[in-house]
Formats: C-alpha cells, structure tokens, sequence
C-alpha cells in the first residue's frame, strides 16, 4: 500500500487534491451539519455509483451514499461503519489518467509541461464530448456522469479565481503573492500549450485561457499523485476533509485499487471525512478553496532579507552559501537589489523551552546577518567545521549579539503582527451587503487565513520577546 495525498504544491508526496465545493464551506460557516433527510430528499446523485461500479466491473462501496445536501456533494454512511472497515475502493481502470491523453497530442507538448496540466487537457477533452452531448443528446463522452459532477468555475474559490478587490482582504499573507505567482503559471502553461489545442479543435474546441484555468484547478484541487503521475479519482473525490482524520487513501499497485480505510465508526446518515494533508489554511485556500476556523496546521512563510548596504554583504551570502543555508532571491525586495531567504515558522505553543515551531535555519540566519565584523563570521565558519558542519546552529556565546540577532527577528515578526492585525480588525469592522453572499465567503475565509497566521506570528514573537529577556538577565 502506498499513500495517496491530494496534490497540493506544498505537499511533499504528492498528494489527493480535493475540489473545492460548497459542502467544505460548510465546516467554515456553519456550526451544524445539514440533517441527513435533507440530503437523501435532496440527492440528484443516486444514479452516480451505480453508473462507476458498472464501468468499473466491481463493486465501489456497501457503505456509503453520494448525498446532494444544500451545501454540496458529501459522502454519507450508508449503514453504521466501524473504524478498519473499507469504505470504498475504486480500480485503476476507473480513474482517469495521463496516459489517456492522446499520444498525438503528448508528443507535441513541450516536456516541461507539468502533469497538472497535461492531464486538465483529458479533462477539457471530456467536458468538449460533454457539451456535445447536451448540444444533441447523444453522449459521446464515457466519463459524462462524472465530468457533469464536477463544480462549475463560479463555485469554485480557490484565490485564482478571486478579483483584485477580493485579493486586497489577503494582502498581508504571502498568499497573496503566492496567488499571482500561481495565476502567472497557469498563463505561461496555456500560451505553451495553446499551439497543440489550436492544432486539434475537433478535440478540445474553442479554448480560452479561462477555460484552461478552470480545468486546471479542477486537477489540482481534485486529484491524487499516483503511480501514473496524477489521478482523477471519481467518487472517492466526494470525500470531504478533516484535518484531524487518520484516515487518508491509499494506492495498491498490485492490486491495481484505491481504497480508503475508516479510522472511526459511523452512525448512518453521518459524512464520511478523510484528511487530504496536514495542510495549513495558506495551502488549503490557495488549492483548495476552503478554510478552517481554527486549523492546528497553519504555519507562516517569514521572509528575511539582506539589505545589500550591508557592508558585509558579499562575505555573508558567500558564508550562507558555502553552509547551504536557504537562500533565495525575493522579487518583491528586487527593487531594492536584496537578497532574501523563505522559512516556514509554526505555532509555538510554549513561551518557554526551545521555541519549537522557529526553525533553527532561521535563527542562525538572523546570527549570521547580526553580525558587525569579518572576525564574527569567522568565528561561526570555524566553530561549524569544528562540529556538524551546520552554520551558527548554536547560541552564540556572547549574549550582547545573541539578543542582536533575535532581535532582528523580533523586528521583523512585530512588523508583520501588526500589519496582521489591522487587517483581521478591518475584516471584522467591515459590514457586508447580504445580496453579497459571494463576497461574504471569500471574506470569511480570508479571515481565517489571516487570523491563523497571526495566531503563529504572535506566538513566536511571544517566544523571541521572552527569550530575549531571559539573555538579557544573564548578562
């Protein structure tokens, strides 16, 4: 067996993208589920497994049913489950896949056309037979129950698909960077690969970028990273997330199945939920289109610069260099001719300790950059060839520069507090028209993004304050 996650960018196996669909809101805006009457006197759906397992020649699940609830498609229990059970297992051969991209069209695209958008072109390939089925009623796509299942792009709300006015609520995250970089991507993936959709329009028709973007968003918030690169996995992509879940799908080559196994029991009528990832907000958004209120996964990513003033700036990058510390140009600084480097801090859940959660890269990136004079730099390359080898990982030993360096830190985490924190306060002075219900989601998530991230900056700025004044009563 091997582990299957949802595709997500930040996800190191690839992992099981999820369609962003209105039933995920559900755990962001309502405190309540919908009963599980509404959902079965409400399910347009019951023709969907039935129609799966038939194409799949095997049986997809005993215990669950696709329910059409007022906030979307959900997977219910069907009759009671206990934890262990299997609750669905869907074969290879009812996935869909790269390899059914057409090998005329595969040799034409340019290799470094990533697998997201190789396989949004089967998709497009199917929603094109799709339209033509309802143009004259004669189907010629075999995957139409599933291709007509999925969202339509004005319900989808991934931040790709956010106006500019709605990116503004989430101008303090780096998701809002991260977005345009996305958004940026995506336009140079479809200028690639628009000459091959030109070359066959009796395959794809008339394609339009948003078209192409749509499709795209689709695979990477619906598939899974499979043995065959990505995978579109019908039904088992009803499954909602839980970041608390154990349960995750799981591939098994030889058998040639996807399977997900219960990590809990559930009554009938109760959804089925799965986790997709350990997936912080930033990441759920942004791929997702989704958040939760109060998710134990948020992290921030903390950029720290190195102003190119700096009279020693060309012997310290030369020493992060030499050490393999990250990093990285930051093109938002570039104006400024700076270098700067990208960390990843999490909760810190205790003000005293070790300041779990504040990666040690990071810190001794804040050493190297507080330092004033070659012979402190020499000091740290020294001190690191003579133990592992990593640099200015230890407390240096002099406390005045030590609290230099988390000071700089400290700098650096206060300014993005507050910018944080206007913006949270902003979001909750702000009333919202109630014809504007569109606004009021994407509102309500980009307050979740940014209060999780301030949970996490504040607590390390907690961490750093207190620490700092612990070194400074040892002085």
């Amino acid at each position: 067996m091997r582990f299957g996650a949802r595709i997500a960018r930040f996800s190191s196996p690839l992992s099981l993208l999820f369609s962003p669909n209105p039933s995920h809101l559900r755990r962001n805006l309502f405190s309540s589920a919908p009963s599980a009457k509404a959902c079965r006197l409400n399910n347009e759906c019951g023709e969907f497994l039935p129609w799966l397992q038939q194409k799949a020649g095997s049986e997809i699940s005993t215990v669950l049913f696709l329910g059409n609830s007022i906030f979307g498609k959900s997977l219910y229990a069907s009759r009671a489950i206990q934890a262990g059970d299997c609750v669905l297992k869907v074969p290879y051969s009812a996935q869909i896949t790269l390899d059914m991209l057409p090998l005329e069209i595969s040799q034409l695209l340019l290799h470094g056309i990533d697998n997201v958008s190789r396989l949004a072109l089967v998709l497009m390939a199917e929603q094109k037979l799709g339209a033509v089925h309802i143009a004259s009623s004669a189907s010629e796509s075999e995957w139409a129950p599933y291709i007509n299942s999925l969202p339509h792009m004005d319900e989808m709300h991934n931040t790709i698909f956010w106006s500019k006015d709605e990116l503004c609520i989430i101008y303090q995250s780096p998701v809002y960077k991260e977005t345009l970089e996305q958004k940026e991507h995506i336009e140079k993936e479809y200028s690639a690969i628009q000459p091959v959709l030109d070359q066959f329009p009796q395959i794809f028709g008339d394609t339009q970028l948003e078209t192409f973007m749509h499709a795209y968003a689709l695979v990477s918030s619906r598939a899974w990273r499979t043995s065959k690169g990505v995978s579109l996995i019908p039904f088992a992509d009803f499954l909602n997330h839980d970041g608390m879940s154990d349960s995750v799908l799981l591939s098994d080559d030889s058998k040639e199945i996807s399977e997900v196994i219960a990590d809990r029991n559930y009554t009938v009528d109760e959804e089925v939920m799965i986790r997709y990832g350990k997936f912080s907000n930033a990441t759920l958004l942004l791929d997702f289109g989704f958040t939760l209120p109060h998710n134990i996964h948020d992290q921030v990513q903390l950029m720290m610069d190195m102003p190119s003033e700096d009279p020693l700036y060309v012997a310290k990058l030369e020493l992060l260099h030499r050490h393999c510390l990250p990093k990285s140009t930051n093109s938002q600084t570039s104006k400024t001719n700076s270098t700067g480097s990208s960390f990843i801090i999490k909760e810190v859940r205790s003000h005293g300790g070790k300041g779990k959660g504040i990666p040690q890269a990071l810190l001794a990136f804040a050493r190297v950059l507080s330092a004033t004079s070659l012979e402190e730099l020499k000091e740290m390359a020294l001190e690191a060839a003579e133990n592992d080898g990593r640099l200015a990982r230890r407390p240096l030993k002099n406390k005045d520069r030590e609290i230099r360096a988390h000071s700089i830190l400290l700098s650096q985490l206060n300014y993005m507090v507050q910018g944080h924190d206007a913006a949270v306060e902003m979001l909750d002075s702000c009333s919202i028209p109630e014809t504007s219900s569109h606004l009021s989601i994407r509102r309500k998530m980009g307050r979740d993004l940014l209060a999780g991230e301030l949970r996490v900056l504040q607590s390390a700025h907690d961490w750093l304050t207190n620490h700092c004044a612990s070194l400074r009563t040892q002085c």
